[in-house]
């Protein structure tokens, strides 16, 4: 699905594809939304570094391991994984892009990420934002 991603975002057609700042935008805004909230509810900091995202990780944990019902935690799950995202944008020079209302990240060698969705994922018990941001930003 990568692939199929990969061709239709960069094959410089006019379709639904944007770039930075267009697409960053909400992103960007759910990731400062997560550090915020994190920062004022749970006392945590999260300063974009690869470092910041081990303590998303646990946190996430702890979040299903409480019991959380999903829908209550979609949001947090969302700005978490943009957060991880622009971790990846900054880290590795990558850049936003969307289509059809998702977001992922481009890196400089052309891989997409979703971050957001890894946020789900680890919700479920089988993903790690940390561990993507070091694939992203480890290069091919």
């Amino acid at each position: 699905m990568t692939s199929e991603l990969t061709s239709g975002l960069t094959s410089g057609s006019t379709g639904p594809q944007q770039t930075r700042p267009a697409a960053a935008a909400k992103p960007v805004r759910w990731a400062a939304d997560a550090v915020a909230t994190m920062r004022e509810g749970a006392r945590l900091r999260l300063d974009y570094s690869a470092q910041s995202l081990w303590r998303v990780d646990r946190m996430i944990d702890g979040i299903r391991h409480e019991g959380a019902p999903y829908a209550a935690v979609e949001t947090a799950l969302r700005g978490l994984g943009a957060y991880a995202g622009e971790v990846i944008v900054r880290q590795a020079g990558g850049e936003w892009w969307t289509s059809g209302g998702d977001h992922w990240v481009r890196t400089p060698d052309g891989r997409l990420w979703d971050p957001v969705d890894e946020a789900r994922r680890c919700f479920a018990g089988d993903g790690s934002l940390r561990l993507l941001c070091r694939d992203a930003t480890a290069g091919p």
